[in-house]
């Protein structure tokens, strides 16, 4: 699979889910499948950094579920998705050459996955007239796209 192609993915996980595209890096570094050896983002693949990331998405999770979290287009919300989309395909772009074209999917990514992924959970919240299967569709999308994403790196 073309690294550009998975950079890609990881920004849509950025902006369906900020710490999705973290969480795929980081466990595909730890189980060797992201090659990051003496780079900067060698972090990445640490025993502990996965865990981290993990825990973090399981609290994104849930705080996505409250009816006070911001919508993810604010600036607020949209920043981070786009700065974990940068760092995901940096990491990729640094494994599996192509950087700058890997960043810039990444990016491209991100908007598509915030604004995509909002479009098509306002849509499945219309359907279900809730917005909480519509978050958990999402979330089980999310998952679905880091496990491809993590087994074709």
């Amino acid at each position: 699979m073309p690294v550009v192609f998975l950079a890609f993915l990881v920004g849509v996980l950025s902006g369906l889910r900020a710490f999705m595209s973290l969480i795929a890096v980081s466990w595909a570094a730890r189980l060797d499948r992201l090659h990051l050896g003496p780079t900067h983002l060698a972090f990445l693949g640490y025993k502990a950094t996965p865990y981290i990331a993990t825990a973090l998405g399981v609290f994104e999770f849930v705080a996505d579920q409250l009816p006070s979290t911001p919508s993810r287009k604010v600036p607020k919300q949209l920043l981070p998705r786009l700065l974990l989309a940068v760092l995901a395909g940096t990491a990729i772009g640094l494994s599996g050459g192509s950087l700058l074209a890997c960043i810039v999917l990444s990016v491209i990514g991100a908007l598509l996955g915030t604004y995509g992924g909002a479009w098509a959970r306002t849509v499945l919240a219309d359907f279900f007239k809730k917005d909480r299967p519509a978050a958990v569709i999402e979330d089980c999308v999310a998952i679905a796209l880091a496990v491809f994403v993590v087994v074709n790196l």
